[in-house]
């Protein structure tokens, strides 16, 4: 439905709905395409007085509706009717029309009510982080910077992960400010960045090295960078942290391991226990290996391939070094299909062990065991990132030495335009050096993306922002 330009009389639309085909949803597919559209807003007051004359009443999901449109074009007094309005004929306003109302709100000079209807939303349920982000926004763009972390902390405290975005905005609003605290809170975002292995992309980054250059009497340096393979920076000369673990942290983190991981979280959810017995077995009749491959994931990596291509591609390439390769499989891969063809399963099976699993067992918890029990020099192989796994352990300590292990151990396959992607990816093993935020004080080193678009991601960033003090 195209609206229409200007606002209509009641017996236009009329006429309007009439003509329409189903004539009892009309209007609800009329505001939904003024939204679309972007109609003026007197267009759109002329179909509520339509409806609200015809009806006796307007709906709560067109109220919404026009609401949406309201907020879209930051039209902050009809915000408030419609919101006077909301308040005035329901008991409940739900959380959609919350959003709308916040956001409008907090875009505007009305700014502080978006924080009164915040306390609002509390008293009936945990408000949304797009709530939060919201009013953190709102007063930091206001300078109010003591009620922006106020708000990120209330936030963090319901387990409410910020985006990058919101991120970003404190770095943004707070440049060329001084204070002791401020510097604290926004150094407490880059460790929180570290914690959770969060690769800020390129805009943030200039937020980040802008923000640092602004400190007044701070005479901070930012520069770009890429780290050599030792480890060393090339700007300030600082070695980077290894990416490897002491002896006793890594026994420590088999252990647990083990305990929370493998046993703790019921890995029989997809599994049988005699299947896992069965497997624990197999592995410690054959450890140690060199690297242990999720097989089926990695048979998925270029998708106009078969999967045993991919699969056979990926052992040729690892077994080159005579590496002891296990590859974690599904015994689907062994009926004979058009992914799967029999001669080239052989033919891998002869360059490495192999474990069928049942088709509906959960690989995770046989690839982690595998590749622990072969020792400190034993990687692996698989797209995924792990993230269950990681939360299922008990301690921070413990998960950042998981994430810490898992950067220096998880050797990631990428699809390529390339031919011959598979000898880009074994350009890019595991680094020596490990690839997270890291500061000693007076220098700060921040991996960093290009684009916003990878999200999390098992590929570490191989851009750097090295910022020094002078």
């Amino acid at each position: 439905v195209q609206p229409p330009e200007k606002p209509l009389q009641a017996e236009e639309w009329n006429r309007l709905k009439e003509s329409f085909r189903s004539p009892k949803i009309f209007e609800t597919v009329m505001f939904n395409s003024m939204v679309r559209c972007n109609s003026p807003i007197d267009v759109a007051k002329s179909l509520l007085t339509y409806v609200a004359k015809s009806d006796g009443d307007v709906a709560y999901t067109l109220l919404v509706k026009y609401l949406a449109l309201c907020v879209q074009q930051g039209q902050t007094s009809e915000i408030c009717d419609v919101y006077d309005i909301m308040k005035r004929r329901f008991k409940l306003i739900e959380g959609g029309a919350y959003n709308l109302l916040i956001r409008g709100l907090s875009n505007s000079d009305q700014w502080r009510m978006a924080l009164t209807l915040l306390e609002e939303v509390k008293k009936i349920m945990i408000p949304s982080r797009t709530n939060y982000e919201s009013c953190i926004k709102a007063a930091s763009r206001h300078q109010e910077m003591n009620l922006a972390f106020e708000l990120y902390h209330e936030m963090l405290a319901k387990d409410l992960v910020p985006t990058l975005d919101v991120l970003q905005a404190f770095f943004d609003f707070s440049r060329g400010m001084k204070g002791a605290e401020l510097q604290k809170e926004l150094f407490g975002m880059l460790l929180h960045l570290r914690e959770n292995q969060i690769y800020p992309h390129k805009t943030f980054m200039w937020s980040i090295k802008l923000w640092f250059e602004s400190i007044p009497g701070g005479n901070w340096r930012g520069h770009l960078t890429n780290i050599k393979d030792s480890g060393q920076c090339p700007v300030c000369n600082h070695q980077l942290e290894d990416s490897d673990l002491t002896e006793e942290e890594y026994n420590n983190l088999r252990e647990k391991i083990i305990r929370d991981v493998i046993h703790g979280t019921d890995p029989f959810r997809k599994t049988s226990p005699q299947e896992f017995q069965a497997f624990q077995t197999f592995v410690e009749n054959r450890l140690p290996f060199d690297i242990v491959i999720d097989g089926l994931n990695v048979s998925h990596i270029k998708p106009r391939k078969m999967h045993c291509e991919n699969l056979f591609d990926a052992v040729n390439c690892l077994a080159k070094e005579n590496a002891r390769l296990l590859v974690l499989g599904r015994k689907h891969m062994l009926i004979d299909s058009s992914n799967w063809k029999r001669e080239i399963m052989k033919e891998i099976q002869n360059k490495a062990d192999f474990f069928f699993a049942e088709n509906i067992s959960e690989d995770d918890a046989f690839l982690l065991y595998a590749t622990l029990q072969s020792g400190k020099h034993c990687k692996f192989v698989t797209r995924d990132f792990l993230r269950d796994h990681k939360a299922c352990l008990s301690d921070s300590l413990t998960r950042h030495l998981f994430r810490k292990w898992q950067r220096g151990h998880q050797i990631a396959f990428a699809s390529s335009s390339k031919k011959m992607f598979l000898s880009v990816f074994i350009q890019q093993p595991a680094l020596c050096y490990d690839c997270v935020v890291q500061t000693t004080g007076d220098t700060w080193h921040i991996p960093y993306k290009d684009t916003l678009d990878e999200k999390y991601s098992y590929r570490v960033p191989r851009k750097w922002l090295c910022i020094q003090q002078k």
